[in-house]
């Protein structure tokens, strides 16, 4: 270490605007995290939160979670009940992210700049955006709690929940993979008589696929761990079994479910790489050889 002294005060000495950079790099980075520190003593001081309630709270979470690994009465557990509970919810889930994935395509193509850029067309892609930020804009439990009021309690209200949500966020994605493809094959469509739709279908589509099974697939993993939410505002599902089990204190129940839950994800986690590695990276293609003649 000390023999390299003498070589940064060279370099410094070299390039004084490099480390003239670094230093601000420095102070800026010592800022933020002031900034960052203060911001949390003033929230704690604002709304009045006791330190000493912060460390009994970690307290009662260690207590949840020893009762959480003690399994009682496991043999007489209803599990038909429970896993016909789940088998509800991932119905939900499939059904809804379906639905909303059938929806939003179409409609990603009435909020994509690059489809919809004529002069009469561009206050629809407008139109369209707006619509699907508000879509999106309000959390799925929210809608859950709406559609109950709409259809009664039952999976019909978190299907309709998941699909009002998932429209307005896989449209909006949908519609960004659409804008970001290359525009060459489009116009080579165009140069050879194709109309829109068929530009839309093999210049768009074709370039875009890749990001619309990715972004479906992802949802239905997503959507497999939100929808248990739903189930509290009575919309179907685990989240009722949740729910009763809380009220009761039956932590044990609910780290089980967790943990088929978490076992679900990562069984559909499988089949999505599979699934992208089909139809998204795909196997190499054998270059054509000439055949060798004896």
């Amino acid at each position: 270490m000390i023999a390299l002294a003498p070589d940064v005060a060279k370099l410094k000495q070299e390039h004084p605007a490099l480390f003239s950079a670094q230093n601000r790099y420095l102070r800026r980075v010592a800022i933020v995290a002031l900034a960052v520190v203060l911001y949390y003593l003033f929230f704690f001081e604002f709304f009045g939160i006791e330190w000493s309630r912060f460390l009994i709270g970690c307290q009662q979470l260690g207590r949840y979670f020893l009762r959480m690994f003690v399994w009682q009465d496991f043999m007489n557990w209803p599990f038909a009940y429970y896993f016909s509970q789940i088998g509800i919810t991932l119905a939900i889930v499939f059904v809804g992210t379906l639905t909303a994935s059938a929806i939003a395509l179409p409609v990603s193509f009435l909020a994509a700049r690059n489809v919809m850029h004529d002069p009469i067309a561009r206050p629809i892609s407008l139109v369209v955006r707006r619509l699907l930020d508000v879509m999106r804009g309000v959390d799925m439990a929210i809608w859950g709690l709406i559609f109950v009021r709409a259809v009664g309690m039952g999976p019909l209200a978190g299907v309709l929940a998941i699909v009002v949500q998932d429209v307005g966020l896989l449209g909006k994605l949908y519609a960004e993979g659409h804008e970001a493809v290359e525009r060459s094959p489009s116009r080579g469509l165009s140069a050879v008589g194709a109309n829109s739709l068929q530009k839309h279908r093999y210049g768009i589509f074709t370039q875009s696929f890749p990001t619309f099974l990715a972004l479906s697939l992802y949802q239905i993993e997503s959507n497999t761990r939100s929808a248990a939410v739903l189930g509290f505002v009575g919309a179907g599902g685990v989240g009722l079994v949740y729910a009763e089990n809380m009220r009761l204190w039956n932590w044990d129940v609910v780290m089980f479910l967790t943990i088929i839950l978490v076992g679900v994800v990562m069984i559909m986690d499988v089949i999505s790489s599979k699934l992208r590695k089909r139809y998204i990276t795909g196997k190499p293609l054998p270059l054509w050889q000439p055949a060798v003649r004896d």
